[in-house]
């Protein structure tokens, strides 16, 4: 682990703690239960640990973007009683960042054009940013001829840009899961539209917003060695990781719209009955209890937190 005090690029603050932490959501619909709960997480390691807690807005995707979600999120976040430090940083304002990153891996000669289309590698649609074994890409563009890439070009087909991966594995310690090792394969950095890929943004932003630890959902779990390989190429720090339990609805899929009133604003709930529910499910309140953010700091103590999923049904009692 490099030394904690990092400096942000956008403020000059110099943090002096290793487990600053994040939630980086996307402004395209409201957070669920599932989603408030992973933020309330992520809030109660940094915080209990005297650390910061930034909000990050990944909007990349700008078409996805439908406006007032950004706000509406934010305000639910504040009626679970939960801060953060500085004004959130939004991607679609950092572009530069990630194109300086890019220029460094195609300078190394470690990035190649792909030409293979979503159909062609197909990815797993109930995981956007987590790593099935059809997003494994099999390397069809990875030794083209220049004759090979010209008759694509010609096609009128945009390349992605891809990392040579070469195969390499790697093994992390996550706080909640233990060991966890996997290889890597051909990733994309760089979509065929031009916009960077998400797999690089977040390791740009959380090394240039002095992240010490990245507390997120256990289906991201295997996005993480490609983050940690990305870290270690652009000579970036590398993070502590803890990949949370998830709420599923109650077809044991994860919790979306698709399950019912699921959003702090569906509910017939306060935000109180809501944050207690929350507190009920990870084992820091008792059954009626409405314990405050203060009461939750106290008690938090990650290794006693639940490993399996919470499992949620519109009849659930919030």
């Amino acid at each position: 682990m490099q030394d904690p005090a990092r400096q942000d690029d956008r403020h000059g603050e110099i943090s002096i703690h290793n487990f600053d932490g994040r939630f980086a959501p996307s402004p395209t619909g409201q957070l669920h239960l599932g989603n408030l709960r992973t933020a309330l997480l992520a809030w109660l390691f940094a915080r209990s640990a005297g650390a910061r807690f930034l909000v990050r807005v990944e909007d990349l995707d700008r078409s996805r973007v439908r406006p007032g979600v950004e706000e509406a999120q934010f305000s639910d976040l504040r009626a679970l009683g939960l801060d953060w430090d500085g004004p959130a940083v939004r991607q679609s304002e950092r572009m530069e960042l990630y194109e300086e990153a890019i220029a460094r891996l195609d300078a190394d000669e470690l990035l190649y054009p792909c030409y293979c289309t979503r159909a062609e590698i197909r990815s797993a649609a109930s995981a956007p940013h987590g790593i099935s074994a059809s997003d494994r890409y099999p390397g069809t563009c990875r030794e083209l001829t220049g004759a090979q890439r010209a008759m694509r070009e010609a096609s009128g087909r945009p390349p992605a840009l891809r990392m040579r991966s070469d195969g390499g594995r790697i093994v992390f310690d996550d706080r909640l899961l233990g060991r966890f090792e996997e290889a890597v394969d051909d990733f994309v950095v760089r979509r065929n539209d031009g916009t960077p890929a998400y797999q690089l943004a977040v390791v740009v932003d959380d090394a240039a917003q002095g992240i010490g630890e990245v507390v997120r959902g256990a289906d991201l779990t295997d996005s993480t060695p490609r983050q940690i390989l990305l870290a270690r190429l652009l000579g970036l720090p590398e993070l502590r990781y803890a990949h949370v339990p998830l709420v599923l609805g109650p077809d044991g899929r994860r919790l979306a719209k698709r399950h019912g009133a699921v959003t702090l604003s569906e509910r017939g709930e306060g935000p109180d009955e809501v944050h207690a529910w929350m507190a009920r499910s990870l084992g820091l309140a008792r059954a009626g209890e409405m314990p405050s953010p203060d009461d939750l700091i106290a008690r938090f103590d990650p290794e006693r937190l639940p490993r399996e999923p919470t499992v949620w049904s519109p009849k659930t009692a919030v």
